[in-house]
């Protein structure tokens, strides 16, 4: 029995067999997370509101989120007259391929990671913005007004907070000196006081920059208050007006896989990844408790903000956002060259 399962693990180790097995591990996880996460908000808007939540389908209303897809499974995905046919069925599709892909490189574990490559870091941010892409094709698709202007809205939204977080992710870049992310996550082994988040003596502002990636991540996750995508309150239902059924489904799915990615990063850069503050329990368990403690600051930010002004959400990124990122940046880079100098 021993043989037979040694063969078997090394059977399934081996190219393509190893990324088959990855391949579904993912998206059963996203589906999982997708499906659950969406019971955690709803039981978390309840909560926050001072009412129960779902209760009726299975204990707790555990079962609701499978009651919801096999819901949208049953609906009819109509296509709008006038639409483009072909864009607006792709869409759904290509918001949800780079987060699938984005997920492939990032390490939940030692060696937990389906791709290891020496520029993962670059991957995630090379294949971002499909994802707005997917988004604006669906509003422009579409052909309905309410759509374009809110496809138009969560291009200007993203633009504006993609140059603060990349300056952020430079930042972390330059500290690490890597963009292997399993190597950033091997330096900060050691202890708490080894994360990024407390490298005062590199980074004085490193609290800063780690605030700066996390609203960044609001924004480009289509978050509360940053939530232009959908803007039920102005725009009927934003980008996603005209898709029913799954083809929303879809697009509902790709929001919450987006949380998980941009947690997922969030704990590699700046909260020791896999690494255990006390040296307790597997790493990827540590890893999963990092990561959903900030999914659930997600949740509790939609819950606890409104929506807010449009301009104001561009204001705050290049009057604010964008020139703090870039003196952090600064700072860092001559805090190294002391620090080397120094040595």
């Amino acid at each position: 029995m021993n043989a037979l399962l040694a063969k078997t693990i090394t059977f399934l180790d081996t190219e393509p067999y190893r990324l088959v097995v990855w391949v579904l591990i993912i998206v059963t996880f996203v589906a999982i997370n997708a499906a659950y996460l969406v019971w955690v908000e709803r039981k978390g808007a309840g909560r926050f509101q001072r009412r129960p939540g779902p209760t009726e389908v299975g204990p707790a209303g555990l079962l609701q989120p499978v009651a919801d897809g096999l819901k949208l499974m049953a609906k009819q995905l109509i296509v709008p007259a006038g639409a483009d046919t072909m864009l607006f069925r792709a869409a759904p599709l290509l918001v949800m391929a780079p987060v699938l892909m984005s997920l492939a490189v990032i390490p939940f574990g030692r060696g937990l990671a389906a791709l290891n490559l020496n520029v993962g870091l670059l991957i995630v941010f090379a294949l971002g913005p499909i994802n707005l892409m997917a988004i604006m094709l669906g509003g422009w698709a579409s052909r309905n007004k309410y759509a374009v202007m809110s496809a138009a809205r969560v291009v200007s939204q993203n633009v504006a907070y993609e140059i603060p977080m990349l300056l952020v992710v430079t930042t972390m870049a330059m500290v690490s000196g890597t963009l292997d992310l399993n190597q950033i996550v091997e330096q900060q082994s050691g202890g708490f006081w080894h994360w990024n988040l407390f490298r005062v003596w590199v980074n004085p502002l490193m609290p800063v920059t780690f605030l700066i990636f996390y609203i960044c991540m609001l924004a480009e996750t289509n978050r509360a208050p940053f939530d232009m995508a959908e803007a039920e309150s102005e725009l009927v239902a934003g980008a996603y007006t005209e898709y029913g059924g799954m083809g929303f489904g879809v697009f509902f799915m790709a929001e919450y896989a987006n949380i998980v990615l941009g947690c997922s990063l969030a704990t590699v850069l700046f909260l020791g990844g896999w690494q255990s503050p006390f040296g307790l329990m597997p790493g990827v368990v540590w890893f999963l408790i990092k990561m959903y403690f900030l999914i659930f600051s997600v949740v509790w930010i939609r819950w606890t903000f409104p929506r807010t002004q449009f301009y104001g959400l561009l204001n705050l990124s290049w009057k604010i956002l964008i020139p703090v990122s870039l003196f952090t940046l600064i700072l860092s880079a001559a805090m190294i060259k002391i620090l080397r100098a120094l040595s």
